[in-house]
C-alpha cells in the first residue's frame, strides 16, 4: 500500500473495483489487442486532407469493431450505470452509506451517484474533477482539453528552459519547442528503434502534461535523443506488446463509455471546423485529441441524455473538491462548475501547479487537508488555496546534470 494512504487505511475499509467492462468485469474489446498498438506513427499539428481521410476511415473501422465484438450489450456501458453498479456494490457490502473518493472520470461518475442517491453518501472527496454540465459531456470537454493542454505545454517549456545548462534545449520556451521539432522530425525520418516516431514522441511529452514529476526525466529524455542517445526516449515513448490487452480494454471502455453518455456530433464538417480552429492556437494536442474521441461520430448505439448534476442545500453530507489550478486533463472551471452544482461543497486550490490527481501526492500540501479534515468529519472553509512549495523543491532536487554521452538520472520517487 502507498505509504499516503496507510493513514486512510487505518480510519477505512478500503474498497476499489473494476467497473464494468473493465478487466474481469465483463471486459468490453473493439479490436484484437495484437492491433492495437500502431507504432511507429505520426502526429501532424496540421495534417493534411488525404490523412485526414485515413484517419476518419479508422474511427469508422473502430466504431464497427466495437459494435460488432460488443453486440446488444454495447448500449450498456454508461456513465449512469457505472453509479447505479456503485449503488449496487454499495448494499452487496451491507452499507446503508458509503465514503467515496473519485479522480478525474471518477469525479463525473461520482456526481452522478450523489444526484441519484444523496442518501447514500457518507463523505465525498473529488479529485481533479470533470465539468459535469451537461453541456460539456463530453464533446466540448475534450475542446477544452486541448485547449488546456497548450498552456501545460508551455509550462514544460518554460520550465526546461530554465535548466538550460541541464538539458541543452534552449533558454527559452520558444528555443525548447524548436529542439521538440527538430526530434520530430528526425524521428518523422528514421523512428527510434524502429517503433518510436512522431505520435509515440507526442505521447510521451503528454504524459508530462499530466504529472509534473514526469518533467525531468521527460526532459533528459528529449535530450539524450538529440545527442546521440535513444534509449532513454525508447524506454518511455516505445510501446509495451505486453501490455496490449491492458490498454486495448481501457480504450474499449473509454471511448464506449464517453459515446454512449451523450450526443456528438456526426458529421465531419463540425469536428474539422472546430478544431481546424482550435489547432491554429493550441496545437499540441489538439488534433491527437479528434482521432482519440472521433468513433463517436459514427457511433451506432442509443445515446444517453446527461443528468443534470444538482444537489440543493442540506442534501449531501461532507463533499471536498480538491484541483489544481493548471491541471489540464480536467481544467480548472470544471471544479468551480461542480462546486456550483453540489450545493454545501468546499473547493481547495492548489495554486501555480498543473498536476493531474493530487491528493495521493506526498508532496502536495493538499494529500494533508484532505486526510486531516473531511475523512475524519469536519470540513474547511470554502476557497482555501494552498501552494505547491514541496513539489517545485521536489522538481528543482531531481535535476541533475546530464552525464557525458547524454544518459540522464533522477531521484523522484515517481517515474
Amino acid at each position: 500500500m502507498l505509504p499516503e494512504w496507510k493513514r486512510i487505511a487505518s480510519a477505512y475499509d478500503l474498497v476499489g473495483y473494476a467497473p464494468r467492462g473493465v478487466d474481469k468485469s465483463a471486459p468490453l474489446s473493439c479490436e484484437d489487442p495484437k492491433h492495437f498498438f500502431k507504432a511507429p506513427s505520426q502526429s501532424p499539428t496540421h495534417p493534411s486532407e488525404s490523412y485526414k481521410k485515413e484517419r476518419i476511415a479508422e474511427a469508422k473501422s473502430y466504431a464497427r469493431g466495437c459494435a460488432r465484438r460488443s453486440g446488444s450489450k454495447l448500449r450498456f456501458y454508461t456513465s449512469l450505470n457505472n453509479a447505479r453498479d456503485l449503488d449496487v456494490l454499495r448494499a452487496a457490502l451491507g452499507e446503508d452509506r458509503l465514503t467515496f473518493m473519485g479522480a478525474s472520470y471518477g469525479t463525473y461518475f461520482g456526481a452522478l451517484y450523489a444526484t441519484m442517491f444523496p442518501t447514500h453518501v457518507r463523505r465525498m472527496v473529488f479529485d481533479s474533477a470533470v465539468n459535469p454540465d451537461p453541456e460539456q459531456i463530453w464533446y466540448r470537454n475534450n475542446l477544452d482539453q486541448s485547449a488546456a493542454f497548450e498552456g501545460r505545454w508551455t509550462d514544460f517549456r518554460e520550465w526546461i528552459a530554465k535548466h538550460d545548462d541541464v538539458y541543452g534545449l534552449g533558454d527559452t520556451a520558444d528555443k525548447v519547442l524548436a529542439s521538440y521539432r527538430r526530434a520530430e522530425a528526425r524521428l518523422a525520418e528514421k523512428p527510434a528503434g524502429g517503433k518510436v516516431g512522431p505520435a509515440q514522441l507526442q505521447g510521451a511529452i503528454l504524459s508530462a502534461g499530466y504529472y509534473d514529476d514526469y518533467w525531468p526525466h521527460s526532459a533528459a529524455a528529449l535530450s539524450a535523443y538529440l545527442k546521440g542517445d535513444p534509449k532513454p526516449l525508447i524506454q518511455q515513448a516505445g510501446p509495451t506488446p505486453g501490455a496490449a490487452v491492458e490498454a486495448e480494454n481501457g480504450n474499449a471502455v473509454y471511448t464506449a463509455v464517453e459515446c454512449n453518455d451523450a450526443a456528438w456530433p456526426t458529421d465531419w464538417q463540425t469536428w474539422d471546423r472546430d478544431n481546424t480552429r482550435l489547432a491554429r492556437v493550441a496545437p499540441f494536442e489538439t488534433w491527437d485529441n479528434v482521432w482519440m474521441n472521433l468513433p463517436c461520430a459514427y457511433w451506432t448505439a442509443p445515446r444517453q441524455e446527461p443528468l443534470d448534476v444538482r444537489t440543493g442545500p442540506g442534501e449531501l453530507p461532507p463533499v471536498l473538491i480538491m484541483a489544481a489550478e493548471r491541471d489540464a486533463a480536467t481544467p480548472y472551471d470544471g471544479a468551480l462548475e461542480l462546486q456550483r452544482r453540489l450545493s454545501g461543497s468546499v473547493l481547495v486550490t492548489e495554486r501555480d501547479a498543473g498536476t493531474h490527481g493530487i491528493a495521493g501526492d506526498p508532496t502536495s500540501a493538499s494529500t494533508g487537508i484532505w486526510t486531516l479534515t473531511c475523512w475524519r468529519g469536519g470540513c474547511l472553509s470554502d476557497g482555501l488555496r494552498v501552494r505547491r512549495m514541496l513539489s517545485r523543491r521536489l522538481r528543482d532536487r531531481v535535476v541533475r546534470k546530464l552525464p557525458p554521452g547524454g544518459g540522464w538520472s533522477r531521484s523522484s520517487p515517481r517515474p
